[in-house]
């Protein structure tokens, strides 16, 4: 057979979505609400936050409600009369605000639950991709698509398993309590109630804790399958890269930051410094002299108009001699770039000032 019959496509391999996802992938798919979540991770932090809330403020949440209904039953139905239409409309605030004061602690305890584990798993994140209309979703093929997905198999798997362990959950605490529920008949009734709600509270947080470990296991799926959907092929970052590179916004930008490092360092410079020689108010052009590093002066600092100032400034506050020369601080600015030597026909001009500089640093010392 011939070698020509075993040819390889090698683009159907560049194809092939191989590679992790750039950061611009990953922003473009957080501004359209493509975030890891997991709603049963939601539901189950809210479910036993506000099971142990109810835990311990039911019994006297129940203490003051009965107090009430026996207060609000004497002061509507004895004293007053209270279908009058006053009275009627004032017993029904009484009674809606004391149900507000009840189901408050509750309400709230899920809100702030709901917020505080859907910032730690997505932050803030606000998008309207997600409700916008869309067409294809009125396609009835898409939905059964959808429908018989991948995705719908796995949640209808997750559903299963999650009634299964939960059923199992339940069954577990309250076969051990088979024996003790005849018994409850001879109890006082404060006793029943009290047994039957830490029963239930007994259920509802085992049952809390055992969803709370499948959402932290749907979370870890969760975040594979966002990993593998967001995966490129070599095509995609090469395309990616033409895109980004190509952009004059974004090179635009990239030189900007470029520039703002470049003179920072250069500042950085200028405290080490033999001498900035001005133009006196144009330039500014920092010379240093190390005969063990160079075989010559090096410009380690250089600027016009703001940024000369800002370099006496900084030699200023570094006690760095500033002196006037114009000739030689507009060649130096025009013909020497920053972190290079100067050129041998300035050795003569430049060595002048530095003797000068030395010998006032001398007799300063």
């Amino acid at each position: 057979m011939k070698l020509e019959n075993f040819k390889m496509n090698l683009q159907l391999f560049a194809q092939e979505k191989t590679e992790k996802a750039t950061p611009r992938r990953r922003q473009e798919a957080r501004k359209k609400g493509q975030v890891v979540k997991s709603r049963e991770l939601n539901s189950a932090v809210i479910l036993l936050m506000m099971t142990i809330v109810l835990r311990y403020t039911l019994p006297r949440k129940v203490t003051d409600f009965i107090s009430f209904s026996k207060s609000i039953f004497i002061d509507y139905t004895v004293k007053n009369d209270l279908y009058s239409p006053v009275n009627l409309i004032s017993f029904s605030k009484v009674i809606l605000l004391q149900f507000t004061f009840f189901l408050l602690p509750i309400i709230g305890t899920a809100f702030i639950a709901g917020l505080i584990v859907n910032y730690i798993q997505v932050g803030f994140v606000f998008t309207t991709d997600s409700i916008s209309f869309r067409l294809d979703r009125l396609n009835p093929v898409e939905g059964f698509k959808r429908i018989f997905s991948k995705r719908a198999l796995v949640e209808l798997l997750k559903s299963f398993v999650k009634i299964f362990v939960v059923t199992y959950v339940v069954y577990s605490v309250l076969k051990n309590q088979v024996k003790a529920i005849p018994i409850l008949t001879d109890m006082d009734i404060r006793a029943s109630i009290a047994y039957i709600g830490n029963l239930v509270f007994d259920v509802v947080v085992k049952s809390g804790i055992a969803i709370l470990i499948l959402s932290i296991l749907d979370y870890l799926y969760q975040w594979w399958e966002y990993e593998q959907n967001l995966r490129m092929s070599k095509e995609d970052i090469k395309e990616e890269f033409k895109q980004t590179e190509g952009n004059p916004q974004i090179k635009s930008r990239i030189k900007q930051v470029q520039r703002q490092m470049a003179m920072r360092r250069m500042m950085q410079e200028i405290p080490k410094a033999d001498v900035v020689i001005t133009n006196p108010i144009h330039l500014a052009v920092a010379i240093k002299y190390d005969s063990e590093k160079h075989h010559a002066p090096v410009v380690v600092a250089k600027g016009a108009n703001i940024i000369a100032e800002k370099i006496k400034e900084i030699a200023k506050l570094n006690n760095i001699i500033i002196l006037e020369n114009k000739p030689l601080a507009q060649i130096l600015y025009k013909d020497v770039d920053i972190g290079e030597a100067i050129p041998e026909s300035l050795y003569h001009a430049v060595a002048e000032v530095l003797a000068f500089v030395y010998s006032l640093k001398q007799q300063g010392g």
